[in-house]
């Protein structure tokens, strides 16, 4: 009987759910540069091979944590979402972003300034094509069908626009992002009216 139950007790199996879990619980403590792999391991009782086997390094449990903010993002919205203006789709789909990645703040601010570290050029080049596929998702999410010129004047003041937000979410401190959903609303204000002249 005891070697019976002995069998059916099963180690779990380590995720990559569970080491990025893991990972952002320690950051949290030590700061995102402080973690080492070999810690997150002896947390979850499990081996370093057995966390390279998700992932290669600690930037990418970080892109980890971006794609599920991403993901967050682009979750199904409610039919009447379409029939908004806009501005208030964008201003929408911009903060299930940012509240996504509130619940981590600090380590998320702490992970982009990793990457954005002059001895990690080699985080550059990504970190731009990441951006830019970010734009395209935003874009995506909130039904932006513009082609041609439109479409690039778009691109390029959503990427400004996120580049500005996310430095003022950097910093912003205020009880439910107060300061920073001021902030982009304002932004999105200026450039719908920017857009109007310019195409309406």
């Amino acid at each position: 009987m005891a070697s019976r139950n002995q069998k059916s007790q099963k180690p779990s199996k380590v995720s990559a759910e569970k080491i990025l879990t893991a990972a952002l619980s320690r950051a949290e403590v030590e700061g995102w540069q402080n973690i080492r792999l070999h810690d997150i391991a002896d947390d979850l009782g499990t081996s370093l091979p057995v966390v390279r086997k998700h992932f290669r390094d600690q930037d990418a449990i970080a892109n980890a944590w971006f794609r599920k903010c991403l993901d967050a993002m682009l979750a199904p919205t409610e039919k009447a979402f379409r029939d908004l203006p806009p501005k208030e789709r964008l201003f929408l789909v911009i903060m299930r972003w940012l509240d996504a990645m509130a619940v981590h703040r600090r380590v998320t601010v702490q992970m982009i300034r990793t990457k954005l570290y002059l001895g990690h050029p080699h985080h550059w080049v990504p970190l731009v094509f990441n951006l830019s596929r970010l734009v395209h998702w935003i874009r995506e999410a909130t039904f932006l069908d513009a082609q041609g010129r439109q479409r690039q004047f778009e691109e390029i003041g959503l990427t400004t626009l996120v580049v500005a937000t996310l430095g003022y979410w950097a910093t912003d401190q205020s009880e439910g992002q107060y300061r920073t959903r001021q902030f982009v609303c304002k932004r999105l204000e200026i450039g719908d009216r920017v857009m109007s002249r310019l195409f309406r």
